[in-house]
């Protein structure tokens, strides 16, 4: 009865954790999911009026990205579409033909694209042909993620990172720390299991990255879905992902069953194998997006494994060794067992503290990001594990009658409480955009022109003025009639002052273009609100002198 006893409080515990850490992905930030890649520049730019229509138009983002199918257009500004062919991804720039002779007034780009971390990025943009009007309706692309499949998505995270850790833990202990006398059935049990949860969560991503990318529901995917999903960058590393997983299961057999028959050369291809297996981890994460890609996968698989180690050892240490073996073994085992811990501990911290560096980039985006405070969490509960590992070790290090196997149970159960819940923090963090994308996202807001439009009874003068900042500026002029045609003009003029700084007027040369498009460069030495004068005559005795008054920051 009392080996019952225990049996159900070491059951309840796990349970225990299993459960904290579901609850901490369930429960997590639903931060924006699909904005891991940010839009930084578009040509013609977002809000711009042009003076004709362009043949194409080009995207830029933040890293890399891939298209997804039916998931781009451009609306005219009567709502129909205006882009024709299809759009080509090179890199992080997109491009997307035009049909030529389009009309005047306010298109509509809408866009969904798959950045290189795997995350959907949505999203739309404005630019305007001649002159702004109502922009049309966008209601064929739906740029949302499902609820449903947005919270599945780091469930299954987590279930595949509870299964690597039933499966490396698990087979390096019965391949090197397993004393033979003792059945292996159980561990056997721990690593099919492991080997089912890899599987079926690399299945439910498969399943899951086809409505994530498209917008649809969970149960919304056609078969053209799923095959577009196999042939990205994502499909391909599942795919080498299951066919890691399935070959690992063959050569497992000898050494799961006891029988002897595992050769050095099987326990080497396993690890070749785990290796590739760990690899595709971060081949689908932030890491291929980071701004040192190699470093980044190298770290990331290197934390997994270190992870993964440490963990299944002590599944396998406190649902097995500690009750089963005898004290003579343990003497062997646990000291040894202790080094692994020792050096998977140290790795795990030091590979964690070079992703954090490299994704949140900076001081602020530790403490003002979403993604900075669950690592700040991630921190503390790692912390604590440290405590109660350090504890066990010096427990294992002067071991006494009061301090046997079943005290050591119980600080490694609650290790394992704690890094169940940590595991669930780090599901949550890989749907949570980084720091660096958010600042990719800021560095490109704030690059603006300002435009602006200023008239008289003859003419309608709109000016680009770029980038609005101290420095080097460049002007764009564009002369319209009334009712939105060109205007020829015989000669530009312009100046700009800065009377709150006591700047007289400084002359700009322009130069003329076309017959209604002049541009010119000036440098703007302060900041404040510039004031800008324009001069422009359209015959010999027909003139018009406008002013309008930009911010300069």
């Amino acid at each position: 009865m009392a080996g019952m006893t225990v049996d159900r409080r070491r059951a309840s515990a796990a349970l225990a954790g299993l459960l904290l850490g579901l609850l901490a992905v369930l429960l997590g930030p639903a931060g924006p999911a699909d904005a891991h890649a940010a839009l930084v520049a578009s040509d013609p730019g977002s809000n711009t009026i042009v003076p004709d229509a362009p043949n194409k138009i080009t995207l830029t983002f933040s890293e890399s990205v891939q298209l997804i199918s039916g998931k781009i257009q451009v609306l005219a500004p009567d709502g129909s579409r205006a882009d024709q062919g299809d759009p080509q991804a090179n890199g992080s720039t997109v491009t997307i033909p035009l049909r030529s002779g389009g009309g005047r007034g306010t298109y509509l780009v809408s866009y969904r694209v798959v950045s290189a971390d795997s995350h959907p990025v949505a999203g739309t943009l404005t630019y305007s042909v001649g002159a702004a009007s109502a922009p049309p309706t966008e209601t064929q692309l739906d740029q949302s993620v499902d609820p449903v499949v947005r919270a599945l998505i780091p469930v299954g995270k987590y279930l595949g990172y509870a299964g690597l850790v039933l499966l490396v833990g698990p087979v390096l202990v019965l391949a090197l720390l397993w004393p033979h006398r003792l059945s292996r059935v159980g561990p056997a049990r721990l690593v099919w299991t492991g080997i089912g949860l890899v599987l079926g969560s690399t299945a439910l991503a498969v399943w899951l990255q086809a409505p994530y990318t498209t917008g649809t529901g969970l149960f919304d995917v056609s078969a053209d879905d799923l095959q577009d999903v196999l042939g990205s960058t994502f499909g391909a590393v599942m795919l080498v992902r299951l066919g890691v997983i399935v070959a690992a299961a063959f050569l497992l057999r000898p050494l799961l069953t006891g029988a002897g028959g595992e050769s050095r050369a099987d326990l080497a291809l396993l690890g070749v194998l785990g290796v590739a297996a760990l690899a595709t981890w971060p081949l689908t994460g932030h890491p291929t997006a980071s701004p040192v890609a190699g470093v980044s996968v190298v770290v990331d698989a290197i934390h997994l494994a270190a992870m993964a180690v440490w963990l299944g050892g002590l599944v396998m240490l406190t649902g097995f060794l500690l009750r089963r073996a005898d004290e003579r073994e343990l003497g062997a085992i646990l000291p040894i067992w202790s080094r692994w811990a020792a050096t998977a501990v140290t790795a795990l911290v030091l590979a964690g503290v070079v992703q954090a560096l490299i994704e949140i980039a900076s001081f602020k985006g530790l403490f003002q990001s979403t993604y900075g405070r669950l690592i700040l969490v991630k921190v503390a509960l790692v912390a604590v594990v440290l405590g109660l590992a350090a504890y066990a070790r010096t427990l294992v290090r002067n071991r006494t009658a009061e301090t046997g196997p079943r005290t050591l149970r119980r600080m490694v159960l609650a290790e394992l409480a704690v890094t169940a819940v940590v595991l669930g923090v780090t599901a949550a963090l890989v749907q949570i955009p980084p720091p660096r994308t958010a600042e990719a996202s800021e560095t490109a807001a704030t690059s603006t022109t300002i435009t602006q439009t200023v008239s008289d009874d003859s003419v309608s003068l709109q000016v680009d003025v770029f980038p609005a900042t101290v420095g080097n500026n460049s002007l764009h002029l564009y002369a319209y009639t009334p009712d939105n045609k060109p205007l020829p003009v015989v000669e530009w003029t312009a100046t700009a002052a800065l009377p709150a700084k006591g700047i007289e007027p400084i002359e700009v040369p322009l130069l003329r273009l076309t017959d209604f498009h002049a541009v010119g460069d000036i440098a703007l030495p302060m900041a404040g609100d510039w004031t800008f004068k324009f001069t422009v005559r359209t015959s010999d005795i027909d003139q018009s002198t406008l002013t309008m008054t930009a911010k300069i920051s």
